[in-house]
């Protein structure tokens, strides 16, 4: 295995692991970057220079879709190193950002170099991709090496050409207009003889309906620098009839091109020259604000072109939050290592820390970016930053109650500074409600202003926005009917897009709960507490008794305004579809679900799982009915109404299917090559959910329990930077051969006791919040029986907690 791992990190360019506290190590940004075309993995995933929830994003950009992250693995074209891109998401196939790319160029005479973007392209040399955190370098079939490493809102690109370009003149282009999607609607450049471009651009953002306009500054000459500007001007279309006929006029300082609501073809930008300089370093910045502010963040966060210190700055800050779950290195699975450490990577990439880039209001408050989409985040990355990362996760959570505050409504699905579209609830709630039950007591030393906090919850339940496929939810619906009816038109006016109204109404169930758990832990009124439980209860209203689908009876369905149900079948959307249907974000999806099948959606309710396992008719028949869904193939690994279901057999009293299930979809579905997601990595999303299943753990949201289960690891601590608290979590009799797809008969698999501190827990199903990061030592044994006459426990409480059930009946006080 360690051989295997070895020469994974040699092909790729990087140096082995040498020492176990060297973290950085053991990521590998490439996993998941394979092309999605053609029923590819997909995961479009960034594997660039950046920082933790860095701003500034820097990669290469391919020619070919999709290119969701700029980047795929493969031997596309290169069409330049640009400075922001999305990472792991869906949304428009040709990628997010992309802005204003640098490209290198030799072996060219200045009026006739090829600056335009088709005749630039060019090939990567095979096997010279290589990065770790903070760095990226790739090198040209031309010999041309590029570098980048980067800060929050600023970095350094590289250049070095090849001896052979020693007679030649070597240049830079730089690119104003073609971000990934082709969509400039206007904007300038700015170039000045000492080697300073200011650029300013309008391009369209990559997930939702609206235009955004952000500005860059590249330096390309400093003091004492090895590479002068031998020669600048700018190029442009001659015609936009005719955007590919290009031409460049030297000395030329200026580029404006005014806005218009079609997208201008026009390519344009800036061509340096920098004689027969080997190397060419220019320092950038990025802005929502201005170009000045550009400028002025390059200068503030690359002061001294520091190559090295910029690298080594933002390898630091990667191995701070990579050391916040430290495992022996030298012991565990290199595999498992690799996984977990490139899964937590992947979940600090984004939100974007875009604080102090607030282009609409002026706030006191952290301003983030790329909540991209709610959706995907609430069910796993949220859980593990309020672990590992409480001071992030705040200044996050206060971004939602600004966006809340500044607007009226909590941010659903902001991206390019624009909000985007509402995929299925308001699925900011749920995030804000686990806020308060982890932090609540915490939150004034957070800076986050609990009632603000509270009030963005009751507004996002009780308001229905003018348009609520924006943000917010169908309010009037869900307050006259108690479920989202079919079919139906809003006397207030309000629109939306009325679809997923089976799967939104469970997700509305579910905000509601984040509502009466924040009401709990806050202290709020209990009329609030009494209110929030009894609508979180409303995802029954949708569950029709009478359909029988694969021998089973009763399932989610859309329901008109006069109570009866419109029927689709069960199986529509799932991965087996007999008859293909649309459960997307559009007005063609007509069978009541997002991105979810009724047979999974079913099973959607984590708050009260005690009650779909009455409504399925009990645990027995709940169990078979698990077990049908995962051997019929309706279960979809890479989508997020999926995440919880390997666990939900605990709910039924049967940890040790889940932990046989659990073993099963990750040996099936992740690994570390390039295809090794299945399907987006969705913002992290995937990521936090392969991180949790290799820790043992799953999040109940907007509480403070979490599923327990057995770890792919015989030890790991987790470091909790606010409580400054280390929490060691050991295995005893861990098996290192139930590490496979099928654990042999008779291996240490299944968990037998939990002991927190030396106290021996009731349940073997789930464990508190509070005991994971509140430090001292969790102990889980496992062993060959899998209990199933105990199941989770003897005690009342054994079994997760469901509201139905009684449960969640306080909010515990642990930190």
């Amino acid at each position: 295995m360690w051989k295997a791992f070895f020469l994974a990190y040699g092909l790729l360019g990087l140096p082995a692991p040498t020492a176990a506290t060297n973290l950085t190590s053991f990521v590998n940004l490439f996993i998941g970057t394979a092309s999605g075309a053609n029923g590819g993995s997909g995961g479009n995933v960034f594997p660039g220079a950046a920082i933790p929830h860095a701003m500034a994003k820097v990669g290469i950009d391919v020619s070919t879709a999709p290119r969701q992250a700029g980047y795929i693995s493969d031997n596309s074209t290169i069409t330049g190193i640009s400075l922001m891109h999305d990472e792991g998401t869906g949304g428009n196939t040709n990628g997010g950002y992309g802005i204003f790319p640098l490209f290198p160029l030799t072996n060219c005479s200045f009026t006739s170099c090829p600056v335009g973007l088709n005749a630039r392209l060019i090939q990567r040399a095979a096997g010279t991709d290589a990065a770790t955190p903070g760095y990226f370098t790739t090198t040209f079939v031309n010999k041309i090496k590029l570098e980048a490493t980067s800060t929050r809102r600023a970095g350094l690109i590289r250049f070095t050409f090849p001896p052979s370009s020693k007679n030649s003149t070597n240049h830079v282009v730089v690119d104003l207009t073609n971000d990934l999607q082709r969509s400039f609607h206007g904007g300038s450049l700015s170039l000045s003889p000492t080697g300073r471009v200011m650029l300013g651009g309008t391009f369209f953002q990559s997930y939702g309906p609206d235009n955004y306009t952000v500005f860059a500054c590249y330096d390309f000459t400093r003091p004492s620098s090895l590479s002068s500007l031998s020669a600048f001007g700018t190029f442009q279309s001659t015609s936009t009839s005719a955007p590919n006929t290009i031409a460049i006029t030297p000395s030329n300082t200026s580029l404006n091109y005014p806005f218009t609501s079609n997208t201008n073809p026009t390519q344009a930008g800036a061509l340096l020259s920098f004689g027969n300089a080997t190397s060419v370093t220019a320092r950038f910045g990025v802005s929502f604000i201005s170009a000045d502010q550009a400028c002025a963040n390059a200068e503030e966060e690359v002061p001294d072109w520091d190559w090295e210190g910029v690298r080594e700055s933002s390898r630091e800050q990667w191995e701070d939050v990579l050391s916040r779950v430290m495992v022996n290195t030298d012991t565990e699975d290199p595999t498992i290592v690799q996984l977990l450490y490139s899964s937590l990577y992947r979940v600090s990439l984004v939100p974007a820390n875009l604080t102090g880039e607030n282009p609409y209001w002026s706030s006191p408050y952290p301003f983030y970016d790329a909540l991209f989409c709610s959706w995907d985040t609430f069910r796993t990355v949220h859980p593990l930053l309020s672990i590992t990362s409480p001071h992030e996760w705040s200044d996050i959570v206060n971004s939602y109650v600004d966006g809340w505050r500044n607007t009226g409504y909590i941010p659903e699905c902001r991206s390019n500074t624009k909000a985007g579209y509402v995929q299925g609830g308001s699925d900011g709630m749920p995030i804000l409600g686990d806020f308060a039950v982890k932090y609540g007591s915490q939150a004034a030393k957070l800076g986050v202003p609990t009632d603000d906090l509270y009030k963005a919850l009751v507004d996002t339940a009780e308001n229905t926005p003018p348009d609520w496929y924006r943000v917010g939810r169908q309010n009037t619906a869900w307050k006259t009917f108690g479920y989202i009816p079919t079919d139906w038109t809003d006397p207030s006016g309000s629109t939306g897009l009325p679809t997923r109204e089976a799967s939104r109404a469970y997700e509305y169930a579910l905000g509601d709960f984040a509502v009466r758990q924040a009401a709990l832990a806050l202290k709020k009124p209990p009329a609030d507490v009494t209110k929030y439980s009894n609508s979180s209860m409303n995802f029954v209203n949708m569950w029709n008794p009478n359909i029988t689908h694969d021998g089973f009876t009763g399932f989610a369905q859309r329901r008109y305004a006069n109570g009866t149900f419109a029927f689709s079948p069960p199986d529509a959307c799932s991965p087996v579809d007999p008859t293909p249907h649309s459960c997307a974000r559009g007005t063609d999806n007509n069978v009541g679900f997002y991105e979810s099948s009724s047979w999974e959606m079913s099973f959607f309710a984590p708050h009260s799982m005690s009650t779909i396992i009455k409504l399925m008719g009990g645990d027995a028949t709940f169990i078979s009915r698990v077990d049908h869904y995962f051997s019929k193939g309706y279960f979809q690994a890479g989508n997020e109404p999926s995440f919880e279901i390997p666990w939900v057999y605990h709910y039924a009293n049967r940890p040790d299917l889940s932990a046989l299930r659990i073993r099963d979809v990750v040996y099936k579905n992740f690994n570390t090559g390039i295809g090794g997601i299945p399907g987006n990595d969705d913002s992290g999303a995937m990521a936090a959910l392969l991180a949790f299943h290799l820790l043992g753990l799953y999040p109940v949201p907007s509480s403070t329990q979490l599923l327990i289960g057995s770890p792919f690891l015989s030890a790991y601590t987790i470091r909790n930077p606010l409580l400054s608290t280390s929490t060691k979590v050991t295995v005893h009799n861990f098996d290192k051969t139930t590490l496979v797809r099928t654990p042999p008969a008779g291996s240490r698999l299944y968990v037998q006791s939990v002991t927190v501190n030396g106290v021996l827990r009731g349940s073997v199903c789930w464990i508190e919040w509070g005991d994971i990061v509140g430090g001292g030592e969790v102990i889980i044994e496992v062993g060959a029986d899998p209990a199933t006459a105990k199941g989770c426990g003897e005690g009342p409480s054994a079994r997760p907690d469901s509201l139905e059930a009684g449960g969640f009946s306080s909010v515990p006080s642990m930190i």
